[in-house]
């Protein structure tokens, strides 16, 4: 419909400073505009108590509508900050029976994710208890994994349990997903308890060998490298034992292979090196490394990682191809770096 002849004012009139209480009866109208909305929630962060209770009169009983609005859901989200315990307490009824939907709208996701950082515990159990049954379908949605994810950062484990127990068998999927890769991420990031994170590490170290070579798993594994504890670090080292050449070729497992030989001790880093750079007898993993577009960065990280000796080592190696090398493109980079580390040292050695 048409604005209002204040809301026309409002936009067009500059030299009048207006304040909430100039905006009383229009306050669902000016929530639903572009500059209107702006100007609410900049005034709702120094607003007075009388103010606040006016704006939020009007904008209670619409709540739903504003959620859903492109300008209204940041009302709605100012209220969630700086409303006072009750206002946030009817805001959070205000969502119950349209999760699900809310979670799924471009807008609405929005406010669930900011209500679930603020409401009580009792109305967080009521939010996820709407997404029983549709945790896949969310999980999937662009707008709906991002609601996922917040569950799992803000909400008491035992009350998303059901999660958790609904990923079972299906970890692999989801962490080739490219929005389940990050869902599975904020589990091993927040539900620490290990009755929980246990199945999914278990299902996840079992398809290792795919997932490293995934564009979205690759970064599920390397969370795990980061991040994980010794144990699980160790397995996916292991596993990975005999695939380190072909996997450093790789655009998406040359990256968990960096991740590999700088969080893992010294004989597994040992191990590795020596499958992908070779021997004094045999260095020519080394020369398809240096040869390759992927291969070559991981050649230079592991020079980022390893101790002096085995520096040397790598260094001394590459040097003695330098000559058949530089015709090949990607050699370039990895060359030009131990010229300039030569002449740094003086040209040592």
């Amino acid at each position: 419909g048409q604005p209002s002849s204040l809301l026309e004012e409002f936009r067009n009139n500059k030299s009048r400073k207006f304040s909430l209480q100039d905006i009383k009866g229009h306050v669902v109208e000016f929530s639903r505009d572009q500059y209107g909305s702006r100007f609410i929630q900049q005034k709702l962060e120094e607003a007075t108590n009388e103010e606040s209770h006016m704006i939020f009169e009007e904008i209670h009983p619409q709540a739903f509508r504003l959620m859903v609005d492109v300008f209204g859901n940041y009302v709605i989200q100012k209220f969630f900050e700086h409303g006072t315990r009750d206002q946030i307490d009817l805001l959070g009824k205000a969502l119950f029976g349209h999760v699900l939907f809310l979670s799924l709208q471009i807008y609405g996701c929005r406010v669930i994710q900011k209500a679930l950082e603020v409401i009580s515990v009792d109305q967080k159990s009521v939010l996820v208890s709407e997404l029983v049954g549709n945790v896949m379908k969310c999980v999937k949605d662009q707008n709906g994994n991002h609601v996922i994810q917040k569950c799992i950062e803000c909400v008491p484990p035992d009350l998303i349990q059901f999660i958790v127990d609904g990923f079972s068998g299906k970890v692999y999927s989801l962490a080739s997903h490219p929005y389940g890769c990050r869902v599975i991420q904020r589990i091993l990031e927040h539900c620490i308890s290990p009755e929980t994170q246990t199945p999914i590490l278990v299902e996840l170290l079992r398809f290792t060998v795919a997932l490293v070579q995934d564009q979205y798993g690759n970064y599920v594994i390397q969370h795990v490298l980061v991040n994980g504890r010794a144990e699980h670090k160790l397995t996916i080292v292991q596993k990975l034992k005999g695939s380190y050449l072909e996997l450093s070729k790789n655009k998406f497992g040359s990256n968990v292979v960096e991740k590999c030989v700088q969080f893992s001790g010294d004989p597994d880093r040992d191990m590795i090196i020596e499958e992908i750079v070779g021997t004094e007898q045999d260095c020519s993993p080394l020369q398809s490394m240096m040869r390759d577009q992927y291969g070559n960065y991981v050649i230079q990280k592991v020079l980022d990682h390893v101790d002096e000796t085995r520096r040397q080592f790598i260094i001394r190696l590459i040097k003695q191809h330098i000559p058949q090398m530089r015709k090949f493109t990607y050699s370039k980079h990895i060359i030009a770096r131990v010229e300039k580390e030569d002449r740094r040292v003086g040209g040592a050695g």
